[in-house]
C-alpha cells in the first residue's frame, strides 16, 4: 500500500478557470490540494461554482484554464477511464445511481463494466455493501429500501470501484437523524479521501477537519473548519448560515 506521506496528492487542482458556452464565468483561477486521506468540506453559496469544480474532476467538463490532477494522473482524453475509476461521485439523490433490479446488481454493475468478473467481482461488492453495513440487502430491490438506506447503497457503488477519493454531494440532505448519524460514521470508517460538497455545516464540521470556501469562482477561505465557522464576518459575507442556536465551539472536532 503506498505511504500516504509519500503519495501525491488525491487532488490537485492548479489554475482552474471555466467559462460556459453561454458566456457565464464560473471559475477564476482555483488552487486546491488535498492529500491523500484528508476529509475536506466544499462550503459556499449557491451559484458559487462548487458543482463546476466538482465536474472538473472526473472530466465530464474539460476545455477550461488550468489543470486538474488525480493521485498524479492529469485529468485528460488518454486518462478518462482510470480517472473515472478512481473520482467516485455520489450524487445528491440516490435514485440518479440506482437503476438495477437488486442492490447487488447495482454495486456489480461498475466493476463489471471495468471487466472485472468472478470471484474478485463477487468480493467487491460484498467488501462494499460490508463497509456500509447493507450487506444483508443484497438481493432486494433498491427500490424497497428506506432513503437513507439507498443513499448507503449509492455509496457503495462507489467504493466498489476502489476509488482514490470519494466526492459526496450534499450527503445529508433528506436524511432523518438517524439515518444521518449512520452515514457520519461510515464515512468516518472508510480509509479514503474525501471531498464533501455540503450547505449542512454542523455535518462539515462533524466529519471535515479541514474546510473550503468557494464563493464567485474563487476560493475565499481555506482553513480548519471550526477555524472558519466562527469567523463571522466570513460567513456573512459569503452566505454561510449556522442553524438556529447552533454553536461551532461547542463541538469537539475531528483530528483526521
Amino acid at each position: 500500500m503506498t505511504d500516504p506521506a509519500t503519495a501525491p496528492p488525491s487532488l490537485q487542482v492548479s489554475g482552474l478557470a471555466y467559462a460556459y458556452p453561454d458566456g457565464h464565468q464560473a471559475l477564476f483561477g482555483v488552487d486546491l490540494t488535498v492529500a491523500r486521506g484528508e476529509r475536506v468540506a466544499l462550503l459556499g453559496p449557491n451559484g458559487a461554482g462548487k458543482t463546476t469544480l466538482v465536474l472538473h474532476l472526473n472530466g465530464i467538463l474539460t476545455a477550461g484554464a488550468g489543470t486538474v490532477t488525480v493521485a498524479g494522473l492529469p485529468v485528460a482524453k488518454a486518462h478518462l477511464a482510470e480517472i473515472r475509476r478512481r473520482v467516485g461521485i455520489v450524487f445528491q439523490d440516490p435514485d440518479d445511481q440506482l437503476f438495477m433490479p437488486t442492490v447487488r446488481e447495482d454495486v456489480a454493475f461498475g466493476p463489471a463494466a471495468a471487466g472485472i468478473r468472478g470471484t474478485e467481482l463477487e468480493e467487491r461488492v460484498r467488501r462494499a455493501l460490508e463497509r456500509v453495513g447493507m450487506a444483508e440487502f443484497a438481493d432486494r430491490p433498491p427500490h424497497h429500501l428506506s432513503f437513507g438506506q439507498r443513499r448507503r447503497v449509492a455509496v457503495a457503488t462507489v467504493l466498489a470501484m476502489e476509488p482514490e477519493i470519494l466526492v459526496l454531494d450534499e450527503p445529508s440532505s433528506n436524511l432523518d437523524p438517524a439515518s444521518r448519524r449512520e452515514l457520519a460514521d461510515i464515512l468516518r470508517s472508510l480509509e479514503v479521501t474525501v471531498l464533501m460538497v455540503t450547505h449542512d455545516l454542523p455535518y462539515a464540521l462533524e466529519l471535515c477537519p479541514r474546510s473550503v470556501v468557494l464563493s464567485g469562482g474563487v476560493i475565499a477561505a481555506d482553513g480548519g473548519t471550526q477555524e472558519l465557522l466562527c469567523d463571522e464576518k466570513l460567513m456573512r459575507e459569503h452566505r454561510l448560515e449556522l442553524p438556529f442556536g447552533f454553536d461551532p465551539r461547542s463541538v469537539t472536532v475531528p483530528v483526521r
